[in-house]
């Protein structure tokens, strides 16, 4: 076989050193080659950590990322023989031919997340080149090389929180109205409302604690670079466990937990249209109190599943997520918060111990295959058209994110200015568009055909 025709994945340790010697990087290759014995398939997998950490140890940072560079363009140049000799692209490990067919989804162009462009032949011998439209271009390290703000989206993100808390606030007056007779319905046997004495004052601290989180939770958002993309996920997630809350809600009603709970239905005079009137009334109650008891919202009916424990779960996993990793004392901090606050509404005897394992396991589920898919989008990808169908939340927030968000923070001072030129910049075309509308209505037609006129009295002039 020809030298030519040998696929870099396939070199030896000797056109390794020739391809290093071309590429300007000769001062390198005895260090690679002779005393690290890399080959072609060794160069591929080398990033520029390993450069510059033991055993290569390289302390020239222009050399490290030129011969970085050099790798990562040498990579993107081989990917198609790569895949034609049988190799897959990012791992170098061979596989079959009809292996790559068949990995291939009808319809889509696409094999793995770091085949980007691949030159598809058709049957008339003619080649079509195809980027897919999500193609991920993550780091070597799988963090994300591209991150906008699309505030558009987190304010969309918002939007459909906020929808969601006022569904489940109406959805909370009705499960009120319809909670089962105390004296008929006792409460349900249970291992630890039957084994701990209720604490009055246990569900008031359940949610001081819920408060803290969130101050904690507003700080890291008003320090972190990506603060945008953060709001846009919690809001995203939140929503879609509240909703999902509504449907548990509605689907069973469960008995009163505690004996001391007052849970009588509401009655209405009202019928019909002012019944309804009234139902709002109540839900924009405990909507404005966020359904908390210490702003004086009193609920039954809703235990399946534990909405307190939804807020505590949820706001504990974004701080652990989105806070620098060696802050450990913050990680246990919020984790002992998440902790106690579930331990206070059991001893509150607000909701059943089901409700609070239920609602810990569907957040923290949901948390993290969401966090997964979108640090891996190559998961998504493989089957664009089924994830579209099931995730279209997911598909849609996370579009223009290519692989992990940093943790990287700067001053609230720049996310004010940013939000001030934005403003401004919308501010100015408004005003622009406004005096353009005007100008167009406020024209005189008779300048219109008056200038015709003219036109026609030169036509004859001429003539």
């Amino acid at each position: 076989m020809e030298e030519s025709e040998v696929v870099p994945v396939e070199w030896s340790c000797e056109k390794v050193a020739n391809w290093l010697k071309e590429k300007g990087h000769g001062k390198y290759s005895s260090l690679l080659c002779k005393e690290h014995k890399v080959d072609g398939r060794a160069l591929l997998l080398i990033t520029e950590s390993d450069l510059k950490t033991p055993p290569l140890n390289i302390n020239v940072l222009g050399d490290i990322k030129r011969l970085g560079l050099d790798i990562r363009q040498l990579k993107v140049e081989s990917r198609q023989a790569l895949m034609e000799r049988g190799y897959d692209p990012h791992t170098l490990l061979p596989f079959s031919k009809s292996y790559v067919m068949d990995a291939v989804p009808q319809g889509y162009h696409r094999f793995d997340d770091y085949v980007y462009n691949y030159r598809l032949h058709t049957t008339d011998g003619s080649e079509s080149e195809c980027v897919h439209p999500h193609s991920s271009r993550s780091s070597d390290d799988g963090h994300a090389t591209t991150l906008r703000p699309e505030m558009w989206k987190a304010f969309i993100a918002l939007t459909y929180c906020f929808v969601v808390t006022w569904i489940t606030a109406f959805v909370m007056v009705i499960v009120h109205d319809r909670v089962p007779d105390m004296k008929k319905y006792p409460p349900l046997p249970d291992i630890f409302l039957d084994n701990v004495p209720h604490i009055p004052w246990a569900f008031h601290m359940c949610e001081w604690t819920g408060t803290l989180l969130l101050l904690i939770w507003v700080s890291v958002l008003l320090f972190h670079k990506h603060r945008f993309i953060l709001l846009r996920r919690f809001f995203a997630l939140s929503g879609t466990v509240f909703l999902l809350r509504c449907i548990t809600m509605l689907i069973t009603s469960l008995s009163v937990p505690g004996t001391h709970l007052d849970c009588n239905p509401r009655y209405s005079e009202d019928a019909g249209f002012g019944d309804l009137i009234s139902k709002m009334k109540e839900a924009y109650v405990i909507w404005k109190g966020a359904g908390m008891s210490i702003q004086g919202v009193r609920t039954c009916g809703d235990y399946m599943f534990s909405g307190h424990t939804v807020a505590l779960t949820m706001l504990n996993f974004f701080i652990t997520e989105y806070s620098p990793r060696d802050i450990y004392l913050l990680h246990t901090f919020t984790w002992l918060l998440n902790m106690f606050g579930i331990f206070f509404i059991l001893s509150g005897h607000e909701h059943y111990s089901i409700d609070v394992f239920i609602a810990f396991y569907i957040t923290s589920r949901l948390f993290l295959y969401y966090h997964t898919l979108a640090n891996n989008q190559s998961l998504m990808q493989r089957d664009t058209g089924r994830t579209r169908i099931w995730f279209p939340l997911f598909t849609f927030f996370e579009s223009g994110v290519d692989g992990i968000v940093p943790n990287e923070y700067e001053s609230p001072v720049v996310m004010f200015e940013r939000l001030f030129k934005f403003s401004k910049s919308v501010t100015m075309r408004i005003l622009f568009l406004f005096q353009a509308n005007l100008t167009k209505k406020f024209v005189p037609p008779e300048s219109t055909t008056t200038s015709h006129s003219s036109g026609k009295r030169t036509k004859r002039k001429v003539q």
